[in-house]
């Protein structure tokens, strides 16, 4: 075995300033990060520590009081400032500091009914999983985005008990946002927002709220996909995809923190503060749909640190992927102790047919309830484009880019890529046209986003957008379409099929770690909106992106919590992990976007399935010192309180994940694994099956585990080895990975995880 050590180089220094930083004496945001708090100190004695930080590189204890704006004094020991870089410096010297991290703007974003049926939670019979758990109502669960409105349906607390006593966390109070606000349901609201303003100064009242309350709808959207009650007769706007809406876990109690302000900007200490009190508040399942602009190293991620120190108190944390696919290894959030989510369609459709002049017959997809019976002239953006368009955006319907003289009567079809879906509709009304068609590029593949539109609109894949464009072009200025009622059609296609936005691996920052974690509904997810929110101001509202994938499986997690009440956070990310599907609903293997076969590295260890995670058989845990461990392999040497590396601690591939992944394999591996018998039945017997990538082969010993009792933990090893090691590597050349799986089975479980691996 000869497997190369990763070990980041700049982890060897954690944070590098170029030389002429140093001698920039401009004020900027930093956190210094502490690790944990090694004593029981008072709130007061945590400040007065941060402070005597400061004063030692500022000129005065007036100018390090007044330069403080945020004490983390509750689980995560740190503070953030306003520092020069060369102060900063000064900081990262010290002994006791872990990390430096420096705050910048649009570091982080968001990641933005039937998708519960869809994935069989039965959301009315007794007996199932739901039940089990009671419907969510002994836990707290917290969501990390852009606030909540407070008036939505969702989050009555009509026929709820009393809060639960284990709740610490505070009622915060501002614009528009009063005590009454917070209920039975919604027991908690904060808001964070001096990282924003040292930033960008005091906020517009106009842009976003100084409360807790949600201006652009995002935050009431995951809250009430991860939490919100049951709600008869929901809708969006015209009627479409009527039923029952409901959170995953509609009994929890909701505890909300706001850090997303003002558009799609969150800051590192705003994130960090929030992240700090939602685990002193008593928060059981933390929700967040917010990520980076890329992967981060772990001394560089606040979310990461954060959720570490969530792990440590065993809050389970689960985060968004991202929305940067299909490139590979854009996948974000992805440390081992933060469940990792992707986004996949599903098999319910809003069928708007576009009738080409010719007859032919584009199924494409809307929400926009209005129809365009009567044959129109059609035409191209890029043929009806001013002249001073770029030629790269002349397609793309962007603000003032249309010549009405062109466009008046028509329908026109816009490329989606860049701007607004919704200003392209804006821009083709603003130019006489009096319907559009939002056609998808071959990057976007199927992915077709839906939402409400000011002119009658049909989205349509890219296979339709070429046969649309094929038409017009023949056409030769004559071009003509209408637009038919739309209608909602359930099972009209295999599913779930991967989003094509949803980011993915592999784990550039982590390599021994395979994400995303799993898959979950994340395309046109109806839920609660915030009726301040342009441009119609809806009750309910559909939204896409990993950032609706993620509350689907938070909710899973909250339920599993409440079965389950002394599970590790590990021991929930397994069972959700080991007891997803790889296969849609034709029993298929789950494609992408273009109806090629998917990997792990899209949906991880597949479509997650509420209806089996609750028995999982056994399950692979880990704890807070298994990932102070797997940092010391990694190259950070003193994250935890009272803790010292070994000299030669445990490789990072043998962290007990629930996923194996092997960067740059040479020759042969052997992987270290544990399971525990988590079963109704004590006395079980597991055997060992594999599918291995190709030209390897997998192997466990022993192959056969023996189990006496529910608790028992069992030890095996795992070995990857290339059946021709030079034969193998012609056929992985360029460093591309290949995949397979392994499993345990009893006579009821199958307790399986993916394989990815590559070849050094």
């Amino acid at each position: 075995m000869n497997i190369p050590t990763i070990i980041p180089l700049f982890l060897s220094l954690l944070l590098l300033f170029p030389p002429l930083a140093i001698c920039d004496e401009r004020q900027r945001t930093y956190i210094v990060y502490l690790g944990s708090h090694t004593q029981q100190y008072t709130p007061d004695q945590i400040l007065e520590t941060h402070h005597s930080c400061l004063t030692s590189v500022k000129d005065s204890e007036e100018e390090a009081r007044a330069s403080l704006i945020y004490s983390y004094r509750h689980s995560i020991n740190g503070f953030a400032a306003s520092l020069t870089p060369q102060q900063a410096s000064k900081l990262n010297e010290l002994e006791e500091v872990v990390a430096v991290i420096e705050s910048r703007p649009r570091k982080y974003s968001t990641h933005t009914t039937r998708s519960w049926e869809f994935s069989g939670l039965n959301l009315a019979a007794a007996g199932d999983l739901l039940h089990r758990a009671g419907y969510g109502k002994s836990l707290i669960v917290g969501i990390l985005d852009s606030g909540v409105w407070p008036e939505a349906e969702s989050f009555s607390d009509e026929g709820m008990e009393a809060v639960p006593k284990s709740w610490k966390g505070i009622c915060q109070t501002g614009q528009e946002f009063n005590s009454s606000h917070c209920n039975k349901k919604i027991i908690g609201a904060r808001y964070y927002i001096k990282g924003f303003e040292t930033y960008y100064g005091r906020l517009d009242a106009t842009e976003d709220y100084r409360s807790p309350r949600d201006k652009d709808g995002h935050g009431t959207h995951t809250a009430a996909t991860f939490a919100g009650r049951q709600v008869r007769n929901a809708s969006a706007l015209g009627g479409f995809a009527r039923g029952t809406a409901s959170g995953g876990a509609p009994l929890a109690r909701l505890a909300v923190y706001k850090e997303k302000i003002g558009g799609n900007t969150c800051f590192d200490e705003d994130m960090l503060a929030a992240m700090d009190d939602a685990i002193a508040d008593g928060v059981q399942v933390i929700s967040i749909s917010i990520g980076a602009d890329e992967p981060l190293s772990p001394v560089n991620d606040s979310l990461s640190i954060g959720a570490l120190h969530a792990a440590r108190k065993n809050v389970v944390v689960v985060c968004s992927g991202g929305n940067d696919g299909p490139t590979p290894g854009t996948v974000v959030n992805t440390p081992p102790w933060i469940l990792t989510v992707g986004a996949s369609n599903m098999d319910r459709g809003f069928l708007g047919t576009v009738v080409l002049g010719n007859g032919l017959k584009i199924t494409g997809q809307t929400v926009t309830h209005h129809k365009l019976p009567k044959r129109l002239p059609l035409i191209s953006a890029a043929d009806a484009a001013l002249p001073w368009v770029p030629d790269n955006e002349t397609d793309q319907c962007l603000p003032d880019s249309l010549a009405p003289e062109k466009v008046r009567g028509k329908i026109v079809v816009c490329l989606r890529g860049s701007g607004t879906r919704f200003l392209k509709g804006v821009e083709v009304k603003r130019a006489g046209g009096v319907g559009f068609i939002l056609a998808n590029t071959a990057a976007l593949g199927d992915d077709v986003f839906l939402e409400p539109h000011v002119l009658p609109t049909t989205a349509v894949t890219y296979d339709e957008t070429r046969e649309i464009v094929r038409y017009i072009r023949s056409a030769k200025g004559n071009a003509t379409a209408r637009l038919r009622e739309p209608r909602t059609v359930l099972g009209y296609k295999a599913a779930p099929f991967m989003a094509a936005f949803s980011s993915q691996g592999p784990n550039v920052i982590h390599p021994y770690i395979l994400k995303p974690d799993v898959a979950a509904p994340g395309v046109n997810i109806l839920a609660a909106w915030s009726e301040a929110s342009p441009p119609t101001k809806l009750s309910y509202n559909f939204d896409s992106g990993t950032s609706m994938a993620c509350p689907h499986v938070a909710a899973l997690a909250a339920l599993l919590k409440a079965i389950h009440p002394t599970w590790s956070s590990a021991a929930i990310r397994s069972a959700i992990m080991t007891t997803a599907s790889t296969r849609n609903n034709k029993g298929k293997t789950i494609t992408d976007e273009r109806g090629h076969t998917a990997t792990p590295f899209q949906f991880g260890s597949g479509q997650f399935r509420p209806s089996k995670a609750a028995d999982p058989g056994l399950v692979y845990d880990a704890s807070y010192t298994d990932y102070l461990l797997y940092l010391c392999s990694y190259g950070l040497k003193n994250a935890g309180e009272r803790f010292n590396c070994p000299r030669f601690p445990p490789p990072m591939y043998d962290l007990n994940y629930p996923s194996v992944s092997v960067p740059k394999l040479n020759g042969t591996l052997t992987i270290k694994r544990s399971v525990t018998n988590v079963g109704g039945d004590g006395n079980a017997v597991y055997f060992f099956s594999a599918k291995p990538p190709l030209g390897m082969t997998v192997t466990a010993r022993p192959s056969v585990l023996f189990f006496s009792r529910v608790g028992e933990r069992k030890e095996f090893t795992l070995t990857i080895e290339a059946r021709d090691l030079k034969e193998t590597k012609e056929y992985y050349g360029g460093g591309g990975y290949r995949f397979g799986w392994y499993s345990w089975r009893d006579n009821y479980h199958v307790v399986r995880s993916p394989i990815a691996v590559s070849m050094g």
